[in-house]
């Protein structure tokens, strides 16, 4: 972590440059479903998926690129960030691709885990944590936090309530090592923890909303941190939602909406990569040459880096076929929880021979759902390795042949 700076929240700003943090940060404020994958370990990279995450498809690629649906990688790097304008915590992930003849160079997985310490830096200390999502009163940059009783018991230091109005100032750090004086006090009726004096200077400069989620984190030196999950749901998606919101704004309140994307702070999945990098790494895998991918453990991207165990297992000896029931486990937009939906497979199409990515198993299982959710919004196809079967039989007769097994090449 670097060395913390004490700034005056008001002249608080991102640094131009993404931060570094230690592995235990980003666990805590990653969400529930989010993995970090472990150094030295299998990964099957697919391109496919990799071509959504930049707000615009790359253009001209390469036909090789095309050819190429699954990669087989190492994992020869994992480090750790926080994003300059947003706070959200990311990985940036050194692959190398393999062929059959260099599948010994990797570790078997429990050696793996042995080696990084489990979870791909050797960084295996755990901090005690809190996660609130905010209110509309607690994002009101006018207003106070209201702390939940346990966070204050678990993570704060405990206040003197002999006093008649119990209070004490915290010096809380953020992801940036920036350090915020925030009041924090038991008052009102009936009688509340909360966060009054600096709360409405951090609202402003972390740019925060009602649905964002805010992180708590303790370390075993009793420090206090901050992490910030976004707002990731669909009434905060991107440029367009905030232009179209701002009929009514007058003209100073719409060049702030602007300028605040134009500084790269965006809630928008697909805003947070340029395609030129995604294009970059696409060409490079496909050359079996080293490459990276940046991923953000946001709601609703989907996969394109999976561990290579949990591939094999669906991809080889599953025949999936149409009318099988399955469900799958989907993250809510503030990552408070994970929920499980039931769905059945309508159809199974893979591209055909002649199309790019052919015979790719990404997202081949068009299914139907049982429930009607917002988060299952563009969830319509998934891929095998994200889904757990239900009931072998299926309840129509299959229309398609049983798939293939996972076939993968190293061909340049």
């Amino acid at each position: 972590m670097p060395r913390l700076r004490r700034s005056s929240p008001t002249l608080s700003t991102s640094p131009s440059t993404p931060t570094p943090i230690p592995a235990k940060f980003w666990r805590a404020c990653a969400g529930i479903s989010a993995r970090a994958p472990v150094m030295n370990s299998r990964v099957y990279y697919f391109p496919q998926g990799h071509i959504y995450q930049p707000a615009s498809k790359p253009r001209n690629l390469s036909s090789l690129v095309y050819s190429r649906p699954v990669i087989p990688c190492r994992v020869s790097a994992v480090n750790f960030f926080a994003d300059p304008h947003t706070d959200e915590v990311f990985l940036r992930i050194l692959l190398h691709p393999v062929t059959d003849a260099s599948a010994q160079d990797f570790l078997p997985p429990a050696a793996a885990a042995e080696c990084s310490g489990g979870n791909g830096n050797g960084d295996d200390e755990k901090v005690e944590s809190y996660a609130k999502i905010l209110t509309r009163s607690d994002a009101n940059n006018g207003g106070a936090f209201l702390v939940p009783k346990l966070c204050a018991d678990l993570i704060f230091p405990p206040l003197n309530f002999e006093e008649k109005r119990p209070g004490q100032t915290l010096s809380i750090t953020d992801l940036h090592a920036t350090v915020w004086e925030l009041r924090h006090g038991y008052r009102g009726r009936p009688k509340r923890h909360l966060l009054t004096s600096g709360w409405s200077k951090f609202v402003n400069s972390k740019k925060l909303i009602s649905g964002d989620t805010l992180i708590f984190m303790k370390d075993s030196d009793g420090k206090i941190f901050v992490g910030l999950r976004r707002n990731m749901s669909p009434d905060h998606d991107g440029l367009d939602h905030l232009l179209a919101a701002s009929v009514g704004m007058d003209e100073l309140e719409k060049e702030e909406q602007e300028e605040m994307m134009m500084e790269g702070f965006v809630r928008n999945e697909k805003g947070r990569m340029t395609s030129a990098s995604v294009a970059e790494a696409m060409e490079l895998a496909a050359q079996n040459k080293p490459f990276e991918v940046i991923y953000y453990p946001s709601v609703g991207w989907g996969e394109f880096m999976v561990k290579a165990e949990d591939v094999e297992v669906k991809m080889n000896g599953v025949l999936y076929r149409v009318g099988m029931r399955v469900k799958m486990a989907k993250e809510n937009y503030d990552s408070s929880q994970m929920t499980w939906f039931q769905r059945t497979i309508s159809c199974i199409s893979v591209p055909a021979d002649d199309q790019p990515w052919s015979n790719s198993p990404w997202r081949m299982l068009q299914v139907t759902w049982d429930d009607h959710d917002e988060i299952l919004k563009n969830a319509n196809s998934v891929s095998p390795w994200q889904v757990e079967i239900l009931s072998a039989l299926p309840s129509t007769p299959a229309a398609f042949p049983p798939t293939k097994k996972l076939r993968v090449t190293d061909r340049v």
